[in-house]
């Protein structure tokens, strides 16, 4: 219960601060960006969530309104599963930590991964 109240603010922060994107971003040019193909889809959500940066439960409450927003499930997977596990912004800092070949290979394998089982993952949902 201490970790949740701990997670309230940023939890709060994230939804005012999507509620500003809501203002400046409409719905109809998310919706022009996420047109419904399967493999473009899936691959802007993998490119958007492996630029962004944070917490993954930002993730989560971002991907509900994607969703909300009638973007399809395989695009938001991948943004979930890259966000979490692809670090684009901070691959300097990670590069510096491990090496560079390691720190651009986990990346990259990460990505690409991301968009796989992304698909799998909404494949197998719809067979449940």
């Amino acid at each position: 219960m201490k970790g949740f109240g701990t997670a309230v603010p940023t939890i709060i922060g994230v939804i005012l601060l999507f509620g500003l994107f809501r203002v400046f971003v409409p719905q109809s040019w998310i919706l022009s960006v996420f047109t419904g193909n399967l493999f473009r889809d899936t691959l802007y959500g993998a490119l958007i969530g492996s630029i962004s940066a944070g917490n993954p439960v930002n993730s989560y409450i971002i991907g509900g309104e994607l969703l909300h927003d009638s973007v399809s499930l395989y695009a938001v997977t991948a943004f979930i599963v890259s966000w979490v596990t692809v670090g684009f912004i901070q691959l300097p800092a990670e590069a510096s930590l491990l090496g560079k070949r390691f720190a651009l290979t986990r990346n990259l394998l990460s990505l690409v991964l991301a968009f796989f089982v992304a698909i799998a993952t909404v494949l197998t949902m719809s067979l449940l």
